[in-house]
């Protein structure tokens, strides 16, 4: 089995595998769990071969999905990669560049939003009381 991110050198390379309408995203050999769990958070899943002792780990787009949208899952994932380090590589018959733009967007959507104001937490004042007198 070729695995394209091995090499290539890069972190994700996602394609489509020859003579199939499978879309791939192949990892490098001793790739972080990490790696593979966020491929997995962003909708792809995950294959291991042999399954007894892992040496081959790629993910798929679901084949449920139509082409159109296993495409746009596939460069949907692209940015939240890039965004956590890994370097990705996209053939041109996977991406889209409008999906691209808008997951670009959605991202910077989220992380401009401001953090939920927190209360300030209940602390003791910061005069004691007056002890009270007793007449």
């Amino acid at each position: 089995m070729a695995n394209l991110a091995d090499e290539y050198g890069t972190d994700v390379e996602v394609y489509i595998k020859a003579l199939t309408t499978t879309i791939h995203a192949d990892t490098p050999t001793g790739a972080p769990a990490e790696l593979h769990d966020l491929l997995e958070q962003l909708g792809l899943e995950r294959h291991e071969y042999p399954t007894d002792a892992p040496l081959y780990i790629w993910h798929t787009v679901p084949e449920h999905l139509d082409a159109d949208e296993q495409k746009r899952l596939a460069t949907r994932a692209i940015p939240a990669l890039l965004l956590a380090g890994y370097e990705v590589n996209c053939t041109p018959d996977v991406f889209d560049e409008a999906t691209y733009r808008q997951a670009v967007h959605d991202i910077r959507t989220r992380a401009a939003r401001p953090a939920a104001q927190q209360p300030a937490p209940a602390g003791s004042p910061s005069r004691p009381a007056p002890a009270r007198r007793t007449p």
